[in-house]
């Protein structure tokens, strides 16, 4: 199986020079041959269970870097792969492919070594790939004028340099005697009661790539500079890949000492930051920062079932643990598959549309068939409607909080619960919000009738969704022979022949694939009354009702905006709403002749939280600049020296 991924990696490079020289189509079939290639590698390593290879890659003085991945990784890294490769697979919208080509085999090399590594300093390279890769692909995308896709990329870094600051402090932390990953839960042990601390880093480092509170904001800016294809990759393998680090630093190094206080963040992070995600998701009106928002929310729900895991932990019950844990990478197994369906529909409206304004466009009535069900299936599985993926993800995390009795601590069962009703209403909301964006966005009144390319990949993902839901209760138990924290009878105990259970059988039970067959069956019903009507009484046509208004019902159209807006009244207390009027006058100054208006969602953390911040570090990088930069030259050489002491006594130190 090294051999599958090696193979991967080696075409991941080639992707990365071949879109340098700008051959694109080399590129891309260098990246849809290395996808296979991990997919391959990912099956393998499942199917090998307990006794999968571990290579050691070179060595760093006498530190082997070792590449192993385990169950959870290979689970994680299958299904974010299967949604990069059909975003491979459909026509690109970059304005520079090769380039985009070239960003997404670095973004992919860094995703295998985020999953595998073993060794602290390769893995901050590898998470910088991920960073740089995503930044280069949205980048090439170029859907947006440079000046506003140069600002959003530029705010993304700077909050993922954040995050990989504090992952270098970590490894200045833990691995400052040995930079192994095995090493480093018998080094956190040692810091006692400032365990919590480094736990804190930990959560700073890798949420900010997963969107988590206050480092979502980055989300919809860098989503909506690029396209659908880019978001697939992002919301798909990348982010994966960023839960399992999070994942192995919760449950694997940190000391169960600390992991109540930790698992009590964790939960209380991810569920105010899916609630406040797809609050704002709701409101937006591009495809692109919907389903930005929409990835959010979804991180935030994987986050509290880590939360979870790390509570029971606390407490010794490792199988509720394993129950948790398994939850969250079920959850966004399924998630990259309804999330890059949707991704990718949204590049087919805007080939139709030339945006990707949420409008009515009829882009279903002039799209084949198969763009229509793989939207619908994903729209679906994200507002996690039975028998989808979205549905048994959700239904599995709710099961896991109603487990919040076993506790001992009073504050972790509050708090398991209080999480409890915020993943009701974040479901509630996200199944208004994906009537919206599915509903408007491609359904109404027809406008263009241009020929939609590219809808195989969007039915591929869409069918996967309702087959990974299906298959469930059979493929859980290629996750038993983890090494943590996964207890096999555990994941024994979530299954029961085609049902699902959440360890005990009389607590809660499903069965997908039989809500599949008789959802097939009783979909039979309606379409013989259907059948039967077109027989009896013919094709009829009849005025659509105007609600009373004698006004033609398609100028008449509701839009995205007003579709929202009553939600957005009742929560207005959670929106600081920004707007924008612009007039365009005629000759005559005091005569109008276009008003223009534009409504929004102004940020919470940017201006409050980033901004002052950055304010801070100009001033006084202004003020040590006059008094460094004084123009001595000995006060230079003085400098110089300094740094040369500091440089051999921290090779000394080492």
């Amino acid at each position: 199986m090294l051999n599958s991924f090696l193979l991967g990696a080696l075409l991941f490079v080639l992707a990365i020079i071949l879109g340098l020289l700008r051959l694109s189509s080399g590129a891309r079939i260098a990246l849809i041959f290395g996808t296979v290639a991990i997919l391959v590698g990912s099956v393998l390593s499942l199917l090998a269970g307990s006794g999968p290879d571990t290579g050691q890659l070179w060595s760093l003085g006498s530190i082997p870097v070792t590449w192993h991945l385990q169950a959870a990784a290979a689970w994680l890294v299958f299904w974010g792969g299967l949604a990069a490769l059909a975003a491979f697979l459909s026509p690109s919208r970059a304005k520079n492919p090769g380039i985009w080509m070239s960003g997404a085999g670095l973004a992919l090399l860094g995703s295998l070594g985020v999953a595998g590594l073993q060794e602290g300093i390769a893995f901050l390279i590898a998470w910088e790939f991920l960073s740089f890769g995503g930044a280069v692909m949205l980048l090439a995308d170029g859907l947006q004028n440079r000046e506003k896709s140069g600002q959003s990329n530029l705010y993304m870094l700077a909050l993922l340099e954040i995050g990989a600051v504090a992952l270098l402090l970590c490894l200045l932390l833990l691995g400052a005697e040995n930079t192994e990953f095995t090493a480093w839960a018998g080094s956190w042990a040692t810091y006692g009661s400032a365990a919590f601390g480094i736990a804190i880093l930990f959560i700073i480092g890798f949420g900010a790539k997963l969107g988590i509170l206050p480092f979502y904001e980055w989300y919809p800016g860098a989503y909506s500079s690029g396209s659908g294809a880019s978001g697939a990759l992002l919301s798909g393998i990348i982010l994966n890949v960023a839960y399992f680090a999070l994942g192995r630093a919760m449950l694997d190094w940190l000391p169960r000492s600390s992991a109540t206080g930790t698992g009590i963040l964790l939960v209380a992070l991810g569920t105010i930051t899916a609630i406040l995600a797809i609050l704002y998701a709701f409101q937006q009106e591009d495809w692109r920062r919907l389903l930005a928002f929409s990835t959010a929310e979804n991180a935030g729900l994987a986050v509290v079932a880590l939360g979870a895991a790390s509570l029971f932990r606390a407490d010794g019950l490792n199988m509720l643990s394993t129950l948790a844990w398994t939850v969250g990478l079920i959850h966004l197994g399924g998630h990259s598959l309804a999330k890059g369906s949707m991704m990718l529909s949204a590049d087919r409206v805007a080939s139709v549309r030339g945006d990707y304004n949420i409008a009515q466009s009829r882009v279903l009535a002039l799209a084949p068939w198969t763009l229509g069900i793989g939207a619908l299936l994903g729209a679906m599985s994200l507002a996690a409607m039975p028998p989808t993926a979205g549905f048994a993800g959700e239904w599995y995390l709710f099961q896991t909080v109603f487990q919040d009795f076993h506790l001992t601590s009073s504050a972790a069962r509050v708090t398991l619960a209080l999480g409890g009703a915020g993943l009701a209403l974040t479901a509630a909301i996200a199944l208004a919000t994906m009537i919206k964006v599915f509903g408007l966005g491609l359904l109404g009144r027809e406008e263009n009738q241009h020929s939609i390319t590219g809808r195989w990949p969007i039915l591929a993902l869409g069918l996967l969704v309702l087959g990974y839901a299906a298959a469930l209760p059979w493929t859980l138990g290629f996750l038993a022979d983890d090494n943590w924290p996964a207890v096999p009878a555990a994941l024994a105990s979530m299954v029961k022949g085609p049902i699902l259970i959440p360890l005990r059988f009389h607590f809660a039970f499903i069965s997908p694939p039989l809500l599949l067959l008789m959802g097939l069956l009783l979909s039979l019903i309606p379409l013989a009354m259907l059948g039967w009507s077109h027989l009896r009484q013919g094709r009829k046509r009849v005025p659509v009702w105007g609600h009373g208004l004698r006004q033609i019902p398609a100028n008449n159209a509701v839009t995205a905006l007003a579709f929202s807006n009553a939600l957005r009244e009742f929560y207005s207390f959670v929106y600081r709403p920004s707007t924008n009027t612009r007039k365009s006058h005629s000759e005559r100054s005091y005569f109008v002749r276009e008003l223009h208006f534009d409504y929004s969602q102004a940020p919470v953390f940017g201006p409050w939280l980033f901004r002052p911040v950055v304010r801070f570090v100009q001033i006084m990088s202004d003020r040590l600049g006059l008094a460094l930069q004084n123009g001595s030259l000995n006060a230079y050489l003085a400098y110089i020296g300094v740094l040369l002491i500091i440089i051999f006594a921290s090779v000394f130190y080492i």
